[in-house]
């Protein structure tokens, strides 16, 4: 390739280091296009929601479908209960958190494709990860999509600093796709108010936290957190979801409000 059809960008990639500091500051230089910029990701988690069967999941599905005209939204399904004991009988047996990361991934199509069986008269497709490419077209017409919440990094997630539990799960991976997407938001559907000070199904003092940021939140060192540490870490260097909204799916109401912009629950920035 001659050096006269490259940007001035194309030749510091090619005759650069790719380790090389200065290097990767000039991939800066041109701002991220937003893919789905009027997309909602919603994140149902698994064990506060989907495992409390009928009385919690049917009268949420009735508001997703509620505001089918109104918003877009791509939702990931969390694995809850059946996981952790997966987990349990993984670390048993001597299991890598590779090998624990796909037993988790497959909890969590679980919980997708029933979610997607449920809503299959509406016409909201499942989708796996490699056919992420077509999303914008279901998107746009069914307006709504669901995926397992799970990322594909199967064998290859890596070790956390403590323990074998993989520490890439269903929270990291609907965040990933919402900032990958440059979407309208990320809402995680929890069956708390939001983010507490400790959990407040064990400790009665827990005060409830209605917004705060990432350093903030790290310098509390809180033992318990509502989502993901990895979550935390990750919108540090994020180029398009610089928040994200944790509402009770159990209160009627809520998943709409946070849909319309409302500070409903807790609100996390970075």
């Amino acid at each position: 390739m001659q050096d006269q059809i490259l940007t001035q960008l194309g030749s510091v990639l090619v005759h650069g280091s790719l380790t090389d500091e200065a290097v990767l500051t000039e991939t800066e230089a041109h701002p991220v296009l937003p893919i789905l910029p009027d997309a909602n990701v919603i994140k149902i988690g698994g064990q506060s929601l989907i495992d409390r069967g009928r009385e919690a999941v049917f009268p949420l599905l009735d508001e997703l479908v509620a505001n089918l005209a109104h918003h877009k939204m791509i939702i990931g399904t969390g694995a809850g209960t059946r996981a952790r004991h997966a987990y349990s009988v993984g670390l048993d047996l001597g299991m890598p958190t590779g090998v624990l990361s796909i037993l988790g991934t497959f909890v969590s199509m679980q919980n997708a494709r029933m979610l997607h069986y449920l809503l299959a008269k509406h016409g909201i497709p499942f989708i796996e990860p490699i056919q992420f490419a077509q999303l914008p077209f279901y998107l746009e017409e069914r307006r709504a999509v669901i995926f397992f919440g799970m990322p594909p990094y199967i064998y290859w997630q890596p070790n956390p600093a403590v323990g074998r539990i993989p520490p890439n799960r269903t929270d990291t991976g609907v965040y990933l796709v919402s900032e990958v997407f440059g979407a309208r938001s990320m809402i995680y559907v929890k069956d708390e108010d939001g983010l507490y000070t400790a959990d407040p199904k064990k400790d009665p003092d827990a005060k409830f936290i209605p917004r705060i940021t990432v350093e903030e939140l790290e310098a509390l060192d809180l033992d318990d957190v509502v989502v993901e540490r990895s979550v935390l870490e990750i919108m540090k260097n994020a180029q398009h979801r610089r928040s994200i909204q944790v509402i009770n799916g159990l209160v009627p109401g809520n998943l709409t409000r946070a849909l319309n912009g409302e500070p409903v629950g807790t609100i996390i920035t970075a």
